[in-house]
């Protein structure tokens, strides 16, 4: 009997998508997905290489994705909490190990409470909505994350978007809406495409002078930024006047999955009543959550990781542009954006790159600003010296093969 051949979907559409994948293909700015057959690390082995390769562009900032005494207490988890919740937390999805992450965290950003969301992106979808409403204003960093930027738009509250770090334009924000009930000006801490910091002690001087309130989104800064690992607001002394703050646990705190909201006990049990992602997404898995207290407590009894990332990425700037390269962001900062403008230039470099054996990847517009492309290469406490001093050489002999000044 023949099997009827069946094609799924409706022509137009279809034929839409296809031609659309098309113009990106044609301008080079396709991505294509590696395969990694191991687990995350410095030294990965991935599907279309027979040799492993230095991994150059994970979140993997501390090095504890795969880190011994993380993986047995997230096993150790699944063996005294089960496999997941099934459940969002208002129903039965609240454990005493997510309350006592919560805590947790709430003691390590010297906040009064926290809430955890499946992810950041989900934070940062149900923050706005939550809280905010048509009496009052967003001022927003024109290079904020893709999540905030669809946050906002969830909420009803008017939207102003000031230019990058451009604190003349937040103030002429700040001026303008002085009618509204609350002003809450919005940044990332690191812009995760640029490595650069927002200049939270200007900021705050606006905030006071205005009577606004500031939220920042630390995703790639908790763990390795600022004194202790505490993010952009202790690198800059403004811990206590920054009023929420949302970050992920899947970064540099174990790489796994979930995210939260941290603040004062009004504005998280307000997310806990509002927020669509917390009431209507399942509650993170237990052994994510095991994981994440056991990697807190790495970094509370130890400073080795932090101080190797530091050393990394020192290493790695000052040696880059010794060889000539434009390389972005802040000196301390461990995503090191290596800017080659050109969309196809980046990708075809990229892509050499993997021929000495160094995984990184090219970004391009819409990811980027158009002609801004770049290969962000991004430090980790995983990375010894010499293979920082690798990179560094194939970079060196990739720049020379494609005859880049």
């Amino acid at each position: 009997m023949r099997r009827s051949t069946v094609t799924l979907g409706y022509g137009p559409l279809r034929q839409i998508c296809a031609e659309q994948l098309a113009q990106i293909e044609a301008a080079g700015t396709y991505k294509r997905e590696r395969v990694i057959t191991s687990a995350q690390q410095s030294q990965i082995s991935v599907s279309t290489s027979p040799r492993k390769v230095l991994n150059f562009c994970a979140n993997n900032y501390l090095g504890l994705a795969n880190n011994p005494a993380v993986m047995e207490a997230a096993k150790a988890t699944i063996d005294s909490n089960g496999f997941g919740m099934a459940s969002v937390r208002f129903i039965c999805g609240t454990t005493s190990l997510h309350k006592s992450l919560e805590d947790t965290m709430s003691k390590f950003f010297g906040t009064e409470d926290t809430i955890l969301y499946p992810s950041c992106f989900d934070a940062n979808a149900g923050v706005f909505e939550a809280l905010l409403t048509e009496e009052d204003a967003v001022i927003s960093d024109a290079l904020n994350h893709a999540s905030i930027i669809d946050g906002i738009r969830l909420c009803k509250a008017e939207r102003h978007r000031y230019s990058h770090l451009n604190m003349a334009e937040l103030e002429e924000s700040l001026i303008k809406t002085q009618n509204k009930r609350v002003r809450l000006i919005v940044t990332d801490g690191v812009f995760s495409m640029d490595g650069d910091v927002a200049p939270l002690d200007a900021i705050v001087r606006l905030a006071e002078k205005y009577k606004a309130n500031i939220f920042v989104d630390e995703s790639h800064a908790t763990g390795f930024m600022g004194p202790g690992g505490k993010g952009t607001p202790s690198l800059f002394g403004v811990a206590d006047k920054i009023d929420i703050i949302n970050t992920t646990l899947g970064k540099a705190l174990g790489g796994a999955s979930g995210g939260l909201s941290t603040g004062s006990k009004e504005i998280v049990a307000l997310q806990r009543q509002r927020g669509r992602p917390y009431l209507f997404s399942n509650t993170i898995a237990p052994n994510v959550v095991g994981g994440t207290l056991k990697v807190m407590e790495l970094l509370s009894t130890s400073s080795h990781a932090l101080q190797q990332l530091q050393s990394n990425t020192t290493l790695f700037r000052t040696e880059m542009k010794k060889a000539g390269f434009e390389i972005s962001g802040h000196e301390s900062c461990p995503i090191a954006p290596v800017m080659l403008y050109d969309a196809r230039v980046a990708a075809q470099f990229a892509e050499r790159m993997m021929s000495q054996d160094i995984y990184v990847i090219a970004f391009s517009y819409p990811v980027v600003p158009k002609e801004k492309a770049r290969i962000r290469v991004q430090l980790s406490a995983a990375h010894s010296t010499e293979d920082v001093q690798r990179a560094v050489h194939a970079f060196v002999t990739i720049k020379k093969e494609m005859g880049l000044k």
